[in-house]
């Protein structure tokens, strides 16, 4: 399975009122705190891979997730194998992690807005020291249709798909640094 994603920089006003007009779904609200780590002795950097914590809080309460993202398979689109899965307690995975040589390397910290629109989750992200960005995303065993439909689906909120960002935001951070 892959996350088939597409982001670019974008105007959260215009953007709320153009999602509303083709009949997206607000799903809710989250603040994620993502922290990233690196390998002891492989350098994610130049494997495109990436580990993180990530923290999310709503109005549910916090949940605490792992995820491995592999590196990147198109090369127009941030397409990527994904591994997640739920961590009952952050501290203890981060410990454990640190216990067997990872370091955690650097923090993303963003508000999310998440609508639904057809099998896309269109995310309004909000990144600190970065700014407002879109994304939309879906999970596919067939990256091209899931690719197209994603474009289709930007072209149809007014939103230029030429003007994708490949970057995570973790290397768009250190890149600003």
């Amino acid at each position: 399975m892959y996350e088939v994603e597409l982001k670019l920089r974008a105007d959260h006003g215009e953007l709320r009122e153009r999602l509303a007009a083709i009949g997206a779904e607000l799903m809710g609200t989250v603040t994620q705190v993502d922290t990233y780590y690196d390998h002891p002795v492989r350098d994610f950097a130049e494997t495109d891979e990436a580990l993180r914590i990530r923290r999310e809080t709503d109005e549910s309460g916090e949940s605490v997730k792992v995820t491995y993202k592999g590196p990147l398979v198109d090369s127009a689109s941030k397409t990527r194998e994904e591994r997640q899965t739920g961590v009952g307690d952050g501290e203890t995975m981060a410990a454990i992690l640190e216990s067997v040589g990872f370091e955690p390397a650097a923090t993303v910290e963003k508000a999310r807005e998440r609508f639904r629109c057809g099998e896309y989750t269109v995310t309004l992200d909000r990144v600190a020291g970065l700014g407002e960005f879109i994304e939309v995303e879906t999970e596919a065993e067939e990256i091209n249709p899931a690719r197209e439909g994603a474009i289709d689906l930007l072209e149809s909120l007014d939103l230029d798909p030429e003007c994708g960002i490949r970057r995570s935001y973790l290397g768009l951070l250190l890149d600003a640094n």
